[in-house]
């Protein structure tokens, strides 16, 4: 008989990461900090992977999930249904624009995505208008690791190596207005930008087109793009004169992060499909939901079923921790302080560029704020993409125990921006403590740079 294995922390790793660095032991977390096992605490600046809303080791949402645990850990969704997951659906209804009654579980981001665009295929059917299969999207952009929600990123080191094995769906540049040297205001760029949906949609065949998908506020592509206010209703609208869907990728940006429950209420649009994730669980549980509209749920299911599932959709001990965030973040006002905090974090974030001038640009909303290095402010030219700041300032501020998330914000190829959100339990102090430890990192980089 196999014998049970005594691993021991000294022995040769047998998981297989995405590259061959390595981190140390993870042994707790608790607040806005997390300890290795060497006992060196680290302020988690980017929530995980902007994961951690509430903070680690919340004590409410532990107990919900032990009450859970007691009861029952799993029942399948074509067996039974469980009350963790309709308090949760009923919850998140209420949260969501008007009309967005019906909620589908699922384990995460990208299992989100696929949802999403899996409805709105089925809705095409459902209602006659099989001949809309085009998705349109942003470049950059992320919108998932899995082969349906890669075929809407445009993320060339993510996409490239699996053009074969997928359809590449059609792109329309991200309003990267920082960028643009023009005589415009804000109002008349983000109307540029969005008319380029309209010239997509025309030049592919209105008739072929079935939805667009965004991020209200950017993510790991763009590095918190916000917008200007003028392109979210010209999206709407446009989609609306031609029949296509509005998808909002809220992974990211929902569940308060941005200072709203959904980064939709800062424009007061209504998409027709809302994907969420990441922080809709904040770690405790994986956990993700699509949102629906009410008509295309209702289109969907009159001409038979929804084609889709996952083991885990609606699992109760997921759901039951989903509630317990989500009841932590309305009844301790965590929406109000993700504002605050984030308004005093991205000034401070701001002051770096009077000391640093290789920090071209700053953005964000709420408590998921970026800051983007270039070689020439003037020009907004990208470093040498060689140098890999992108890399270097991350393991610079981890070796001060202070954890960034960064990526490169041109296509994926060059440029470098770092997102700085920490969960949204932080404090004034925190942010002192961010700066602080981001002051020095900057410090040892700029001299590197020199």
């Amino acid at each position: 008989m196999t014998k049970i294995v005594d691993w021991n922390p000294a022995d040769a790793s047998r998981m297989f990461y995405q590259t061959r660095q390595r981190r140390p032991l993870l042994d707790r977390g608790e607040g806005v900090y997390l300890w290795d096992q060497n006992g060196k605490r680290y302020l988690d600046g980017s929530s995980g992977a902007m994961v951690s809303n509430i903070g680690h080791g919340n004590p409410r949402v532990l107990e919900a999930m032990r009450r859970q645990m007691e009861r029952a850990n799993f029942g399948y969704r074509l067996h039974f249904e469980n009350e963790p997951a309709e308090r949760l659906a009923a919850q998140l209804a209420a949260l969501a624009p008007e009309g967005h009654e019906r909620v589908f579980f699922v384990s995460g981001g990208s299992e989100a995505t696929e949802s999403c665009i899996k409805l709105a295929r089925q809705y095409a059917f459902a209602s006659g208008q099989s001949s809309r299969w085009q998705i349109i999207s942003r470049r950059p952009s992320y919108h998932g690791s899995t082969l349906g929600a890669l075929a809407v990123t445009g993320y060339r080191p993510l996409t490239d190596p699996f053009l074969p094995v997928m359809r590449e769906m059609p792109k329309i540049p991200a309003p990267r207005c920082y960028l643009d040297k023009d005589t415009l205001s804000d109002e008349e760029r983000g109307i540029r930008y969005a008319d380029m949906l309209r010239d997509k949609i025309i030049e592919l065949g209105p008739e072929s087109v079935l939805a667009f998908i965004m991020e209200p506020v950017g993510g790991a592509s763009t590095g918190a793009l916000v917008a200007p206010d003028s392109y979210y209703p010209r999206i709407r609208e446009i989609c609306d004169e031609f029949g296509v869907l509005l998808i909002y990728d809220e992974v990211m940006s929902g569940a308060g992060r941005t200072g709203k429950y959904l980064a939709a209420e800062h424009w007061h649009i209504k998409p027709d499909l809302i994907a969420m994730a990441k922080g809709l669980a904040a770690g405790y549980a994986p956990l993700g939901a699509m949102l629906a509209d009410n008509h295309i749920i209702d289109t969907v299911l009159d001409a038979g079923d929804f084609e889709h599932g996952y083991t885990y959709a609606g699992n109760p001990l997921a759901c039951s921790a989903g509630l317990a965030v989500t009841q932590e973040i309305l009844e301790r006002d965590l929406m109000g302080n993700a504002a605050r905090i984030g308004d005093l974090l991205k000034c401070e974030l701001e002051g770096l560029m009077n000391d640093y001038p290789f920090i071209g640009d700053v953005r964000g909303k709420g408590l998921l704020l970026a800051f983007e290095l270039v070689q020439d402010r003037e020009t907004m030219t990208p470093l040498p993409a060689g140098f890999k700041a992108y890399q270097r300032l991350v393991e610079l501020a981890y070796e001060r125990g202070l954890i960034i998330y960064s990526r490169r914000t041109r296509d994926g190829v060059e440029g470098d921006h770092f997102l700085v959100c920490p969960p949204m339990i932080a404090t004034g102090a925190h942010v002192e403590e961010i700066m602080a430890k981001l002051r020095a990192s900057l410090d040892a980089l700029q001299a590197e740079l020199a």
